[in-house]
């Protein structure tokens, strides 16, 4: 037992001098020659699309929130994200449906089969629409990232992607757990201190060493050059479904296969930017601000087993059978210590009674006053005397490592309790390895082991809502009467009630802006396009107005109100707020005043006969007030016809503006360009835009 103790302490030891001698050179070589790279780095390139592929299985209550803070933090806007769900688990299907709602880059994918199946086939199906996705927007992501449902991501991982990407086929971030509130749960803790320690010094040096990195399964982005490889190789299936451990299982399989893999640590200078980072005395700053991803992990025993148990099967007993070894003696080694834990998380309980054994007949023989004497546990061996030695300086070190690297981020107080949740870990190691050894030999094949997934929770859960249908909504508000509501559907035919409702002059703009602020949850106010704020016009670039068609109409406590006709993704909204150094919210206006105020307040002597319609519209509108809603009732915004006409859905229409460019084309042509819209029906959305504003229009021909 000593004797194994002292062969895997010294292994350790070895990749602790190799880290601290790594360092030591860089600190006092490297970046003497060479400073640290800021945030600004991360803005050099533009933004290539990214998906976040995301399994879910018994999720409630968490995707939901996971995509609003997605929407609300990441300082990004090209990406997707897919969540795949099961058939059989309807209430996470019920909240993803929510979330898409909600949130347009949001997608919800179904297994073909019952759940659970493993990590891996549901990864398979989400990325399966993934590639459909593509097909069907006309376009190719770059960046595939894992996540769970309740990661924590920070504002500036996209970017750091989008930075690696092209260069990168495996990109790894560091994972950080949340610390549990109550110091003395330990099992919620030790998660803390191991990450700490793995992802400070070990990934490292296993990147020096060999340049292999191992997924965390979250906070991983493969670029394209890898996903296809990776399909190529099974035959169109890119994640291992006989691995419980895909994610580890892929970084293996890539750097055999000559990919280039990277563990990054980047900090950004500005604080405001790591939202994520702790705040406890004796943190690191450097350390403390690295972008990463933040998760609770379990806090019972009994989760904690699982877990850890999910991760034994798939590292130790299914990687030996489908990773073999290699012919790199280094890689090899990096194996063997991978797949040492069957080994060592059973002899580290062992080895820790043992030596409070020896320190109780220690103490026992040292406080001894009677005259009878104890002859030493380890007699007169002079290999176990010396051998105790070394297994106590190595346990030394082993402390002291855990106690920096715990420190590192989480603070001293975090450090001084690293030191007996060490103990604790033992507990929870050795329990899992018998776990993951029934499981295996309950089953006799390690590779038929089922996805033994552990429940997760977010640190706020968002509740599930439902939409109501608008000709409801109405109704409740009086607007229309039931009868109304069913003569409108009769002729609505592919136009959305709302529109049909409005044209046959059974309701007005604003009614209808109210029932769909109802509908999304969003505050609505009847809008002036010709009395806005000059100060606030100015302040807000024509760009992001035509681009998102949107209307700065107020400042209220230090926040930007901006009018829209339909709303506008999360995802945009904290864009703009970012580009124009502001917080911001959107409320909905009636129709076509949008249109109306974006022409006659940015481009006021532009030709053409819509511009000189609302010219004569802003003269007569101080004599008829009446008139602006008979004209406005019929503008129909572009980007809403295209979806209203069943030619694009919100999703794909939402993800073609982020590469459009008001100021360069429009937005017609735009949709041509990617090859969303073919050219006749690019005509027919035209003629039927044109076809409306002609019969806004007729209303001021009456005038002359």
């Amino acid at each position: 037992m000593g004797t194994a103790l002292a062969i895997l302490g010294s292994e350790d030891l070895l990749i602790d001098l190799v880290y601290w001698l790594r360092r030591l050179w860089r600190g006092n070589v490297i970046y003497r020659r060479h400073r640290f790279a800021d945030e600004c780095l991360l803005y050099v390139e533009p933004e290539r699309p990214l998906a976040i592929l995301v399994p879910a299985w018994n999720e409630v209550g968490v995707v939901g929130e996971m995509a609003r803070m997605a929407a609300s933090r990441m300082d990004y806007e090209n990406y997707q994200i897919f969540v795949g769900t099961y058939p059989n688990d309807p209430d996470t299907q019920a909240d993803v449906d929510d979330a898409c709602r909600r949130f347009s880059n949001v997608h919800k994918v179904v297994c073909a089969l019952p759940g659970p199946t493993s990590k891996a086939d549901c990864l398979n199906n989400v990325l399966s629409a993934v590639l459909a996705f593509e097909r069907e927007a006309a376009m190719r992501f770059q960046g595939f990232i894992l996540h769970d449902a309740e990661d924590v991501i920070s504002p500036l991982e996209l970017r750091l992607f989008n930075l690696l990407v092209d260069r990168k086929d495996l990109i790894q971030v560091p994972v950080y757990p949340l610390m549990h509130r109550h110091w003395w749960n330990f099992t919620a803790n030790h998660y803390a201190d191991e990450f700490a320690e793995l992802h400070g010094k070990d990934v490292i040096v296993r990147e020096a060493l060999v340049g292999q990195v191992p997924s965390a399964g979250v906070g991983t982005c493969f670029s394209r050059r890898a996903v296809l490889r990776l399909l190529d190789e099974g035959e169109g299936i890119a994640f291992s479904t006989q691995s419980l451990t895909e994610d580890y299982d892929i970084g293996i399989r890539l750097h055999q296969a000559g990919m280039q893999e990277i563990f990054v640590r980047f900090s950004p200078r500005d604080t405001q930017l790591a939202p994520l980072r702790e705040r406890r005395f004796g943190v690191n700053r450097r350390d403390g601000q690295v972008i990463c991803v933040r998760e609770n992990f379990p806090d019972t025993l009994a989760m904690a087993v699982r877990q850890k148990s999910r991760w034994i099967v798939g590292i130790v007993f299914q990687g030996s059978k489908t990773l073999p070894w290699t012919q790199s003696v280094l890689q090899n080694y990096f194996l063997w210590r991978d797949r040492r834990g069957g080994i060592s998380n059973l002899i580290g309980l062992i080895s820790m009674v043992l030596a409070l054994q020896l320190g109780l007949v220690w103490l026992i023989t040292w406080k001894s006053t009677s005259e009878w004497g104890y002859p030493s546990v380890l007699g007169d061996s002079s290999y176990l005397h010396g051998l105790l030695l070394y297994n106590g300086l190595l346990l030394a070190n082993r402390v002291l490592q855990r106690m920096v690297f715990t420190g590192s981020y989480y603070g001293l107080a975090a450090a001084l309790m690293a030191v007996p949740r060490m103990a604790w870990a033992n507990v929870v190691n050795f329990l899992a390895n018998l776990r993951a050894y029934r499981q295996v030999r309950a089953i006799g094949d390690a590779r038929r082991v089922a996805w033994d997934k552990t429940t997760h929770v977010f640190p706020s859960v968002a509740q599930t809502t439902g939409v109501q249908p608008l000709g409801q909504i109405l109704i409740a508000q009086g607007a229309i009467t039931p009868a109304i509501l069913e003569r409108a559907l009769e002729r609505s035919g592919r136009s959305r009630i709302g529109r049909t409702l409005l044209e046959g002059n059974w309701i007005n703009s604003g009614q209808l802006a109210a029932a769909l602020a109802a509908q999304q949850d969003l505050s609505w106010r009847d809008l002036n396009p010709f009395a806005l704020n000059p100060e606030l016009v100015r302040a807000f670039p024509e760009r992001l107005a035509f681009k998102y068609s949107l209307l700065p109409i107020a400042r209220e406590h230090g926040t930007l109100v901006l009018g829209c006709e339909s709303p506008t993704s999360a995802v945009a909204l904290g864009v703009i707020s970012r580009q124009i150094g502001q917080a911001c919210r959107q409320v909905l206006v009636p129709q076509g005043r949008i249109q109306v105020g974006l022409v006659h307040t940015y481009r006021r002597d532009a030709g053409g006969e819509l511009a000189t319609g609302i010219r004569q519209l802003a003269r007569e509108h101080r004599r008829d007030p009446a008139l602006l809603e008979q004209v406005c009732r019929h503008l129909v915004l572009l980007g809403d016809l295209v979806v209203e006409l069943g030619l694009l859905s919100q999703a794909l229409n939402n993800q073609a503006l982020i590469s459009f460019e008001p100021e360069q084309t429009r937005l017609g042509e735009h949709l041509l360009a990617l090859g969303l819209l073919s050219a006749a029906n690019l005509e027919v959305l035209l003629a039927e835009q044109q076809r409306q504003r002609r019969l806004g229009l007729a209303a001021l021909e009456q005038q002359r």
